[in-house]
């Protein structure tokens, strides 16, 4: 199929995912010296400098070829299967993989610049770029350290103020998806594609412990047609969600393994794990794997190591309502209850994350544990269908001891001040021990202001930047989900 640029920028290419496109373009080689490369940009336009790198993901896609190609100076024609990026690092929305040139030039077998290359170089996403492009908001630094690059941290202002740990805290991620341990919809190949550091940056900016959220609907859902959310497309088939929550158990444990982390499994183990670092809590983000099999929750806890559970994602699965669809339920249903009530006499966090406030009532009725809501910020009148809660909405939670983490959305923050704002906004309704952090990484569709935990201390200098103590500081980056996880768990 030929497909033209228009293409591309208007995302209609995401219905073409997995499907054989021919695209012509220009080839931008990430290392300008090499003598041939197998992994390489396409870009609409032609490149004003040999090391320019488009900011913008829409006029330039990845391209991984069959065969090592020698530079091209002229536009070439490449045919390749195209895929979807739904959370890549580097931030690209299209790859071509197995590409092979249609006009048939001369190959070389000499020098390769990989992928991973690339992204440690600094280049990725424009970087190095000339000018700035539809998502330059996104990917640029800017003077208030919001968007500060990890390669460029140490560049910041020496005035700014610095947390000082006090003995004994944690920093805690209530909610990640880090080192991409997420299976994207195409189960054959993202249940294979390969892991991205994750110990590495969760060291060097002192990252302890996360959450490490594995998502079991991402076979049934997709981006919606706004770009701002996911939404589901088909039902599953029974047992289909189930067999994809295995495989993300897996992946996860795989990663765990690969990363050298520790899985903490109760408080002793995160006492005496969790200030060395790295850990990870096993977390599900929607119960979707449940099926309504109340049961299942037992063996996730047995067999999986599963201590963190989100009720809902981006279905209406059969535990209840989501903020982002229309209620069927009236909220939780009795299901939903069971499995809160299963969580509480086993030891698993309930998290409320995407369910409706109908929902989350009826929750906080239910369990004899605190609730937390992992991942979201405050809005005095959220939209329709907004992930967004209401003070209301936040007021329940803290009712229940738990804990609402705020997100690093770009579409709620402009940068790491803004974020920090909204962290004091929601201190402010519910106290600042009902606070906490759940960045999402690697879950949003657009870049966050937080993509890296490299930059953990400098959401911690914007926090007392915010008028946040050291010890509120502490608290709000991991005390008060180690609180809950303790009251919960044992």
């Amino acid at each position: 199929m030929q497909i033209d640029w228009s293409t591309i920028r208007t995302g209609h290419a995401d219905r073409l995912h997995g499907t054989t496109i021919d695209i012509s373009g220009w080839m931008i080689p990430l290392d300008p010296q090499a003598d041939s490369v197998d992994y390489f940009l396409l870009s609409a336009d032609e490149p004003c400098c040999g090391g320019c790198v488009p900011r913008n993901p829409l006029t330039s896609i990845e391209v991984q070829m069959a065969a090592l190609l020698a530079p091209q100076a002229e536009a070439l024609a490449l045919r390749g299967r195209l895929v979807c990026l739904l959370d890549d690092p580097a931030g690209w929305r299209y790859r071509l993989v197995d590409a092979v040139p249609l006009d048939h030039r001369p190959r070389t077998s000499q020098r390769r610049f990989s992928r991973r290359a690339f992204l440690a170089s600094g280049a990725a996403l424009g970087l190095t770029a000339c000018a700035p492009g539809h998502f330059a908001g996104y990917t640029e630094a800017h003077d208030d350290t919001a968007q500060t690059t990890p390669s460029a941290q140490s560049t910041q202002s020496e005035t700014a103020p610095r947390w000082q740990a006090p003995a004994d805290t944690l920093t805690i991620d209530m909610h990640s998806h880090g080192g991409r341990v997420t299976v994207s919809r195409d189960l054959a190949i993202g249940a294979h594609r390969p892991f991205i550091p994750l110990a590495a940056p969760m060291r060097a900016g002192g990252m302890n412990v996360i959450c490490l959220a594995i998502v079991t609907d991402t076979t049934v859902t997709r981006v919606a047609d706004n770009r701002k959310r996911f939404e589901a497309w088909r039902d599953p088939q029974r047992g289909e969600l189930y067999a994809l929550g295995q495989t993300e158990f897996l992946r996860a444990h795989q990663l765990v393994e690969r990363e050298q982390i520790r899985v903490v499994t109760n408080t002793a183990s995160l006492a005496a794990w969790g200030p060395q670092g790295p850990c990870a809590i096993i977390s599900a983000e929607g119960a979707d794997f449940l099926e309504g099999q109340v049961d299942r929750v037992d063996e996730a806890y047995t067999k999986h190591q599963l201590r963190h559970l989100q009720l809902t994602h981006y279905r209406v699965n059969e535990l209840g309502d989501i903020q982002t669809e229309p209620p069927v339920y009236g909220g939780l249903t009795d299901i939903g209850a069971q499995v809160v009530q299963r969580c509480n006499a086993l030891g698993i966090v309930v998290d409320v994350a995407h369910g409706t406030y109908d929902l989350v009532k009826r929750a906080a009725d239910t369990s004899t544990k605190p609730l937390v809501l992992s991942h979201s910020a405050l809005a005095t009148h959220p939209s329709a269908r907004s992930r967004l809660i209401t003070p209301d909405h936040a007021r329940v939670i803290a009712g229940t001891g738990g804990v609402i983490g705020v997100w690093p959305s770009s579409g709620t923050f402009h940068d790491l001040h803004a974020m920090a704002a909204g962290v004091k906004r929601m201190a402010d309704v519910v106290g600042v021990e009902h606070v906490g952090l759940g960045t999402d990484m690697l879950g949003f569709i657009s870049p966050p202001v937080f993509r890296s935990y490299e930059q953990l201390p400098d959401l911690a200098s914007a926090l007392l930047l915010a008028g946040f103590s050291q010890q509120e500081v502490g608290a709000v980056l991991g005390g008060n989900y180690l609180r809950v996880f303790q009251a919960s768990v044992g």
